[in-house]
């Protein structure tokens, strides 16, 4: 006879002591600090961060159940100020009868400013040991009075080894699916550990579903990897459109192609692409780029850069992959010059450094004769009245002359606007 209504498998198989946690060695393990607070010392508030499934609330409740502690949780997706306040009440009771309590919020960045600011006077006054689990960087995601309390420590993804672990715990242990009596191939095992990207609930969701939706032979229940990839067609990549891991990505994106590397930048846009991005922001990263860190070396850049940005604009999803890998695997590729950034750059340091110069009076426009009269425009040189176009002429006001801005590289196209520059420069430096 079967269980029913039991709870899922990924909560059945919650490891109940450290000795049953798998991974976040660098936290747990051996010489592990929190191990070491465990064992040795009180428990300070502490930040959680790392990605879903990887063990954030089993420690927290470990930390509890080994010390002695009262545990209260909460997720500030589902909660507001008033399951915040009923927390606190229960805090301060335990307080009373002498018994530390760990308050757990499960991702705490969902909280606003202020909400954050709730549990500062309780974290100052003992009544509550705070830990908070986010998925998001605490440094933006955290206040900094918080942050200042608190202790973070990252948690890294389980590695397929790791969830293998678990899973083979998990058709053994009887918390688990050991009554069914499940026979799952080692290589449906690996592709469970391989989809699962780390997540060990993903990994024990799966498994759970196929054994429990695999036919009863003979009193055993065989799952091959057919099973599993019937089950999950496709596992959504972690890409949270305003999370950490968005800048991640496209900083990845954006550092090969400026390095040059068509391969990684092919990779890094597939992660993008593949995980929902807007191909369009992606393609208006490039334009960026294309002026950035090519410029002049390839003015060929920016053109496809921009007929890239329109090419997705007209034809979409998902046929507009085309043009954005065409276009990377240009840009990787074209010679890399940032002259065009410095350029400016230089010439804005001499904005704020000097304020609004005026312009030189025979620079500026004379469309009527009382400006004429006041010296607008008088002594300027029109350069198509001289030989090659060029004369001596001031450009720059006085207070700013011979300053340069623009320094070009000798690389691709740009060596040959350098050798015009200096041809330029001869001209407009002479007598």
């Amino acid at each position: 006879m079967k269980k029913v209504n039991l709870p899922p498998l990924a909560d059945r198989m919650r490891p109940r002591n450290l000795d049953e946690f798998v991974g976040q060695d660098h936290l747990v393990g051996p010489n592990g600090p929190i191990r070491k607070m465990m064992e040795q010392a009180e428990i300070p508030s502490m930040i959680f961060w790392g990605p879903p499934g990887t063990g954030k609330t089993t420690l927290a409740r470990i930390i509890a159940d080994t010390k002695g502690y009262a545990f209260l949780s909460f997720s500030a997706v589902l909660s507001g100020v008033k399951e915040v306040r009923e927390a606190i009440e229960k805090a301060r009771i335990y307080d009373w009868q002498g018994k530390r309590t760990i308050l757990f919020v499960d991702e705490i960045h969902r909280f606003n400013k202020a909400q954050q600011d709730a549990f500062l006077p309780y974290i100052e006054k003992g009544t509550i040991i705070l830990i908070g689990a986010t998925t998001e960087n605490p440094s933006f995601a955290v206040i900094s009075p918080l942050l200042s309390r608190a202790i973070v420590y990252n948690f890294y993804k389980l590695t397929p080894a790791q969830i293998k672990l678990i899973i083979n715990r998990a058709l053994t242990d009887e918390r688990g699916l050991k009554e069914y009596n499940p026979n799952v191939d080692p290589a449906a095992i690996d592709y469970i550990a391989e989809v699962a990207d780390g997540d060990a609930r993903i990994a024990l969701n799966i498994l759970e579903i196929a054994v429990l939706t695999s036919s009863d032979k003979n009193g055993t229940r065989h799952v091959g990897v057919d099973k599993i990839k019937e089950i999950v067609k496709e596992i959504p990549l972690l890409y949270d459109r305003k999370g950490e891991e968005y800048y991640n990505l496209i900083s990845a994106f954006i550092k090969s192609l400026r390095g040059s590397d068509p391969d990684a930048a092919l990779y890094w846009l597939a992660r993008m692409i593949e995980s929902g991005a807007d191909p369009l922001y992606i393609a208006r990263r490039m334009v960026i780029l294309a002026s950035e860190d090519i410029g002049n070396a390839d003015p060929q850049a920016l053109m496809l850069a921009v007929a890239c940005k329109e090419a997705v604009e007209f034809v979409g999803l998902p046929e507009c992959v085309l043009p954005l890998a065409q276009t990377a695997i240009y840009l990787a590729l074209a010679p890399k010059s940032n002259t065009a950034m410095s350029a400016y750059e230089n010439a804005a340091h001499d904005v704020k450094q000097h304020g609004s110069i005026p312009v030189p009076m025979h620079l500026r426009q004379a469309p009527t004769k009382w400006l004429k009269e006041w010296g607008y425009k008088k002594g300027y040189k029109y350069p198509h009245s001289y030989p090659e176009g060029i004369t001596p002429q001031d450009y720059l006001p006085e207070q700013l002359k011979g300053h340069r801005y623009y320094f070009p590289k000798e690389v691709g196209f740009e060596a040959e606007l350098k050798r015009r520059l200096d041809k330029i420069r001869k001209l407009m430096d002479r007598n």
